[in-house]
């Protein structure tokens, strides 16, 4: 900054601007950009296949910075204010720029550059701002197209995108394989490594290794089967599933000795396993599931969502409120029975055509029917903080 007694500072503008952008980034990125151990950074989009079938056609184009553990979406802010990025430039400046501010030197008659002079090196008319929606970042929705549906007999798999396999490329069916198999599922979602693994798990997704190497998601229907094959194992083998028990054991005890072939890949059970295990428990995608425990009141509010997806999938399909419930405590441990009531369940997860009916509801389609219940029935929007210089100045005055 100039002293008192200066006239002012030699402002110039270079003929040829460079090309910056300028990020505004919140307090939490910045931390863990300036610690010591600071991660990568990834720029992702989805392939335009994958935004099609996901995301509105009309906002096809963006780019997320993921860091390993949070999403922010990239969006350009523009501003009435001239921003402009300085560089000091004593000795660098042209005569052409400052021949009518600068004066000459008595002794040589050259222009004398003061020690103060900067120069205007870009000129950014916008910002990029980091911005993380309310309702936050999921894997799912691009998981649930990404990923080949898990039905044996449905065969439905329309609109699904198939995962892209070559036939002629050797097969490893290592976990190394099927970590780098996963990986490259991954890599196409616009979200972050921790956001992907839990979606993965909570749509139950696995990988059948056992003949070929193949991304599943399991339909309502299987996973339906899946529980109550575990179930019935369970009280069979004695197996308590509210205390730790072996995986590999439940494995054993869902199998009859007539089970040719198995009734389900051995994967698909790990990953139910996984997803209803107790949170504490649940080890990293990359690891094996050896042990596990079962939350009970998750666990009850999973069985039931999962057999109203199953059998009342739409309001043609709806079910008898009564029989619903019946059903949902048959599929319970004898101890669970009492949990089963729809106040369990999550808010939005079903509705009824009348009293006495009931069906599944998608969570994409109760996030449609929340965005417009609050554009219904919100006040008038705040004003948006301006970043305007003269509108600041405006609104200070009136106060």
């Amino acid at each position: 900054m100039a002293t008192q007694d200066a006239r002012g500072i030699l402002f110039t503008h270079t003929q040829h601007q460079q090309g910056f952008r300028l990020l505004e980034l919140p307090p939490d990125l910045e931390a863990l950009l300036t610690s010591k151990d600071a991660p990568v950074l990834e720029l992702k989009s989805p392939s335009s296949a994958l935004a099609q079938a996901v995301v509105d056609p009309s906002a096809l184009e963006y780019v997320n910075l993921c860091t390993p553990t949070q999403t922010y979406r990239i969006r350009q802010v523009q501003s009435s204010n001239s921003l402009h990025i300085l560089r000091p430039s004593p000795g660098n400046i042209s005569q052409a720029d400052i021949k009518v501010v600068a004066e000459e030197d008595e002794d040589s008659g050259a222009l004398k550059i003061p020690d103060d002079a900067v120069s205007s090196i870009a000129k950014c008319g916008s910002t990029l701002e980091l911005h993380v929606p309310p309702g936050g970042f999921s894997a799912v929705p691009f998981l649930e197209k990404s990923l080949q549906l898990y039905d044996p007999r449905s065969g439905d798999d329309e609109g699904d995108i198939m995962m892209d396999e070559s036939s002629d490329s050797p097969v490893d069916k290592g976990p190394a394989e099927v970590r780098r198999l996963r990986d490259l599922v991954c890599a196409d979602i616009p979200v972050c490594a921790t956001q992907c693994e839990q979606g993965w798990v909570e749509i139950c997704a696995f990988i059948d290794g056992k003949h070929e190497l193949t991304c599943w998601r399991p339909s309502a229907r299987i996973c339906l089967n899946v529980w109550k094959r575990m179930m019935e194992g369970a009280v069979l083998q004695g197996i308590d599933l509210e205390k730790q028990f072996l995986v590999g054991d439940l494995w054993k005890s869902v199998l009859d000795d007539d089970d040719t072939p198995e009734p389900f890949p051995r994967a698909c059970l790990e990953a139910v396993v996984r997803k209803l295990c107790t949170a504490d428990e649940r080890p990293a995608l990359a690891d094996e599931l050896k042990w596990a425990s079962f939350e009970k009141v998750e666990c009850t509010r999973w069985v039931g969502e999962t057999y109203l997806a199953a059998m009342a999938p739409t309001a043609s399909s709806a079910i008898g409120r009564s029989d619903f419930l019946r059903a949902w405590k048959d599929c319970l441990p004898e101890s669970w029975r009492g949990d089963a009531a729809l106040s369990k369940l999550q808010d939005g997860s079903y509705r009824s055509p009348d009293p006495t009916t009931i069906f599944f509801v998608e969570p994409s389609q109760r996030q449609q029917s929340s965005k417009a219940a609050t554009a219904g029935s919100a006040p008038a929007a705040k004003a948006k903080p301006t970043r305007n210089w003269h509108e600041l100045l405006k609104n200070s005055k009136r106060n």
